[in-house]
């Protein structure tokens, strides 16, 4: 029916685990949180509804019930380097992305989508953003995306793929179009923009020229205080090490 795949197998059973293994072992700091409630609110955003026409506020109860508040200095922004955000990371250790948030770990790597008229998932397929924007993971990620900008503080990090097809920093992009301007600047010291080459290049994108002066533009002109570097070191070691 749809291009895209199904609903993950035993979703229910991997994201309730995520739910408590983030809650009594990741980051208990958290406190308590009512998994079995989450997961409800999670999947009563998307079930008996149109695959196609899930919006991003329909994920607000969900959010609600699992937010919890952001380290200052410690959020990671990223794109095109999704592996290597979450080694760098480490979970929260390093740095706090947002799969390192519950709401994040939560559907990392996860997908899903319900059925028109019926209280299932829909297991064989689902739709690709080419198909519609509006899908079930597609306006989870931008609800979670708005969410993590908001109570983001301190120093930002925001980690790029300098050799990514089509520019470092992508427009339209998840950074670009959800974070950005949900980021409260009066909470933001820095903005601190890794440009990181993968390490067979190629080395299309770096600090100053192409999509990323682009980018720090955009950022000096909204009144941030913006830093730029390319292929920070400790970012390198572990792709070489990798």
């Amino acid at each position: 029916k749809w291009k895209g795949e199904g609903t993950t197998k035993n979703l229910e059973n991997i994201v309730i685990g995520r739910c408590y293994d983030y809650i009594r072992i990741v980051n208990p700091a958290v406190g308590e949180k009512n998994c079995s409630q989450i997961w409800e609110a999670f999947k009563n955003a998307f079930i008996n509804k149109d695959p196609c026409s899930i919006l991003p506020k329909d994920y607000e109860l969900f959010i609600n019930l699992s937010l919890h508040s952001i380290p200052p200095n410690k959020s990671l922004f990223w794109e095109n380097n999704h592996l290597l955000v979450n080694s760098f990371a480490d979970r929260g250790r390093r740095y706090m992305s947002l799969s390192d948030t519950l709401f994040g770990f939560f559907g990392d790597f996860l997908n899903w989508c319900g059925q028109a008229d019926s209280p299932g998932l829909d297991y064989e397929s689902c739709p690709t953003t080419m198909e519609c924007e509006n899908n079930a993971v597609e306006s989870f990620w931008r609800m979670a995306s708005i969410t993590y900008a908001q109570h983001s503080s301190g120093v930002i990090h925001v980690l790029l793929n300098g050799s990514a097809d089509g520019g470092a920093y992508p427009q339209p992009g998840f950074f670009a179009d959800y974070e950005i301007p949900n980021l409260s600047k009066d909470k933001i010291s820095q903005i601190v923009i890794w440009v990181v080459d993968d390490i067979e290049g190629p080395d299309i994108d770096s600090c100053g020229i192409r999509s990323v002066k682009t980018l720090e533009t955009r950022l000096k002109t909204l009144g941030y205080d913006v830093i730029c570097t390319d292929n920070n070191k400790s970012v390198m070691f572990l792709l070489c090490l990798d």
